[in-house]
């Protein structure tokens, strides 16, 4: 049904669930039919089966009608395992996996997606690039949080740098948390991301992390409309309009945690 639209010049987007019981049928049938067990018993064909079906999608040329079909096709794991045989054949077909972890949904951690083993074939390639250059070393920064988090969770951090980069991390994670049905525009990614990668977001507590979230795109259009206007028609921001944004977001920062007022004189 979907090739009938791709074969039409029009776009089509199939969605399998899921291929783990796919393979575990053709598994079943396989071993009642007396072929030979591969690898977890599964048929020495599994392989072929789902790249003959996952293959079938493609972008067609111009000559060909221009039409597409995209794939997404969806796996259970085992027990979180990534490496079992049904996983690996699908991520060596398809172009970059996204993993959704139990723990970090259970955690509030929403849309849980683990982006230590999630990958992009296509990467930064397919982001605007005023996304690609404010986030910089966003998921580095993310997976060092994660490893110190896991060191310092029985013990108190004393280090002045590390509490630092839990800190930073924790405000990534507070950011990459995304309400249910609440789109952002690319102009307010940009702000969100620079704004985590600048530090100033760092002096905001995270209890108030949703409240900036909420805040952000009123204020982008009242402080900085042409910024905004610029970023979505162009993708693209350079450094005296990210300078300004910045600061406009610091302003942001400080109407929403006031700084604290000087001491005034003692009286004797």
């Amino acid at each position: 049904m979907a090739e009938y639209f791709r074969d039409r010049g029009q776009h089509a987007l199939i969605v399998i669930d899921d291929m783990t019981k796919h393979a575990a049928t053709h598994r079943e049938i396989a071993l009642l039919t007396r072929q030979p067990p591969g690898r977890e018993a599964y048929p020495g064909d599994v392989f072929y089966v789902h790249a003959r079906l996952l293959e079938r999608a493609a972008k067609l040329s111009k000559s060909a009608g221009g039409g597409s079909l995209t794939a997404l096709p969806i796996a259970e794991l085992d027990a979180g395992n990534l490496s079992a045989y049904i996983p690996t054949n699908l991520i060596s077909i398809t172009d970059g996996q996204i993993v959704v972890d139990a723990r970090l949904f259970y955690e509030g951690h929403k849309p849980a997606v683990d982006i230590g083993t999630s990958v992009s074939r296509v990467g930064g390639k397919a982001q605007a690039p005023a996304l690609r250059e404010a986030a910089e070393t966003l998921r580095l920064d993310y997976a060092q949080f994660l490893e110190l988090e896991i060191f310092t969770r029985f013990g108190g951090v004393t280090d002045v740098q590390v509490k630092g980069k839990i800190g930073r991390g924790q405000r990534i994670r507070a950011v990459l948390s995304q309400p249910q049905y609440a789109p952002l525009r690319l102009a307010d990614e940009v702000a969100l991301v620079l704004a985590l990668q600048s530090g100033v977001l760092d002096r905001m507590p995270l209890a108030q992390i949703e409240k900036f979230r909420s805040e952000l795109p009123g204020w982008l259009a009242r402080t900085a409309a042409p910024i905004v206007d610029v970023i979505e028609r162009t993708g693209r921001l350079d450094d005296a309009r990210a300078a300004e944004l910045k600061t406009r977001l610091s302003a942001l920062v400080t109407h929403l945690v006031p700084l604290p007022s000087a001491p005034g004189p003692r009286t004797p």
